[in-house]
């Protein structure tokens, strides 16, 4: 039988070991070449001392994000209200918007740059215009909303078309939520004396939430000619025993016209009631009212012919309900012949008094902060004291809208603990803040949690692997049947 022969092992060994040194002595010969270069490389740079280093690469890239900011970045802060931008393209302008429909805002140009010597500039020919803009997106996902009334810095203009899109928001002086109206200077709440006759609940509602705003409110009460005279004088006594003087007004007889167009001139007012107590009829009497005693400068008038500031859709109270009808749908500003401008809002039955607490609602009741006015240096024994009975409280339940207080009290009280139980306590901020390159801080929107996170396979599995064991035990109770 015949042996096979030794396989070579040495002569594979032995190739490698000779390939190796020649491998170890192509990577050693690059060693003195690169040796070699960089000190020709130095003595380069010491024979030529007036050649300057380069620059570091992170101080060229913050030098860049610093200098290529816009004069407003994508999620810079809230525009300050005095600051006026010296850096306006053709496509940029400032104006106020004059009313909301669906995602569309109504913007009325009211500057484009600085004030300009140029003669030959046809800025001014464009201060007036209205504008048919959306929102940027960013604004929308950084909850940044814009409302009517808002003085906002509108980019990508078309002249042609009238249409733009707001970038940027001023910081406001005030803000109502119901209706949504930013930089309001005045609240008019509006009833009608009858049809729809006034309810104090409802009434007392409406004042709450205009006191929680902290703007200064005027109380009208219109239709005045549809009631005699004694009515009047009583619900004037009533609601002067509140805290408040009503202005009695009549659009048909022109009744106080007079005096509610001096308390509302030069003012953005927003008019607030109830459906069918005559809004927008009283809106249209204002407007056309003449007056000659006051030359108004007003940024409206370039466009006072408009179709869209024409008068007002009025319609009549329902004869089976006993209430107004809804013909305003949206929120808008229309501008007054004597300066300022009126909100029409649409009509609502109740506030919604979102911003007032429990802690708070007795500071929004003429009749308490009254009595503790009067009581003064004397307090309540208690620092929280809600004004319900509690011992050592000098609030006394002699007044008339006393009951009411109780009622809205115990509906906030639900309403808080409601929401302690399913939201908690803590909110995060809507634009979270992150340091870049060389500490630059750059801002980005926070998205909501879980909202746009993708499924995990894990998790899209293991919903496949349920899907299918229900099937199967589907098949085995029919089965089970048969």
């Amino acid at each position: 039988m015949q042996l096979a022969p030794p396989m070579p092992i040495p002569t594979s060994l032995s190739l490698f070991r000779h390939r190796t040194p020649t491998l170890f002595r192509h990577h050693q010969n690059h060693h003195p070449l690169l040796i070699t270069a960089s000190k020709h490389h130095q003595n380069q740079n010491q024979s030529n001392v007036s050649r300057k280093q380069p620059p570091n690469k992170n101080l060229l890239r913050a030098k860049k994000t610093l200098t290529s900011k816009k004069d407003f970045p994508t999620l810079s802060p809230i525009l300050s209200p005095d600051r006026t931008p010296t850096k306006l393209s053709d496509s940029q302008a400032i104006g106020t918007v004059a009313a909301s429909q669906a995602n569309f805002m109504r913007v009325i140009v009211t500057a484009e740059t600085d004030k300009v010597e140029d003669s030959s500039s046809s800025s001014s020919s464009k201060v007036g215009t209205e504008l048919l803009c959306v929102v940027r997106a960013v604004l929308k996902k950084i909850k940044r909303r814009v409302l009517v009334g808002d003085k906002v810095v509108v980019g990508s203009i078309d002249w042609v078309d009238s249409r733009g899109m707001i970038e940027n928001v001023f910081q406001r002086s005030s803000v109502i939520l119901d209706p949504p109206v930013a930089n309001v200077d005045r609240l008019l709440v509006l009833f009608s004396v009858e049809e729809p006759r006034l309810e104090s609940f409802v009434l007392t509602r409406f004042l709450i939430e205009a006191e929680s705003t902290g703007i200064p409110t005027t109380l009208a009460l219109n239709k005045a000619e549809l009631v005699d005279q004694q009515v009047l004088s009583d619900w004037d006594t009533r609601l002067r025993s509140w805290g408040y003087e009503p202005l009695f007004c009549s659009v048909d007889s022109k009744m106080g016209l007079d005096s509610l167009a001096s308390v509302l001139r030069d003012q953005t007012t927003v008019i607030v009631g109830p459906s069918g107590v005559g809004k927008s009829s009283l809106i249209n009497a204002l407007r056309n009212k003449p007056n000659s005693q006051v030359e108004a400068d007003n940024w409206f008038d370039p466009i006072m012919g408009s179709k869209w500031f024409e008068d007002q859709r009025v319609g009549k109270v329902s004869t089976r309900s006993g209430r107004g009808k809804h013909t305003t749908r949206n929120v808008s500003l229309l501008p007054l012949g004597g300066g300022g401008c009126l909100a029409d809002t649409p009509g609502f039955s109740q506030p919604s008094l979102l911003k007032v607490t429990k802690q708070s609602l007795a500071q929004y009741f003429p009749e308490i902060r009254k009595m503790l006015g009067d009581n003064e240096p004397a307090t309540c024994a208690f620092n929280d004291c809600l004004h319900v009975g509690e011992p050592g409280c000098i609030v006394k339940g002699d007044w008339e809208r006393y009951p009411l207080y109780f009622q809205l009290l115990d509906e906030i009280r639900i309403r808080e603990e409601f929401q302690l139980r399913t939201f908690g306590t803590k909110r995060e901020d809507d634009v979270r803040y992150k340091v870049g390159d060389m500490g630059v801080k750059q801002a980005e929107p926070r998205l909501e949690p879980k909202k746009h996170r993708r499924q995990s396979r894990k998790r899209i599995n293991q919903s496949i692997l349920d899907e299918l064991n229900e099937l199967d035990d589907d098949e085995d109770l029919l089965g089970d049947e048969k």
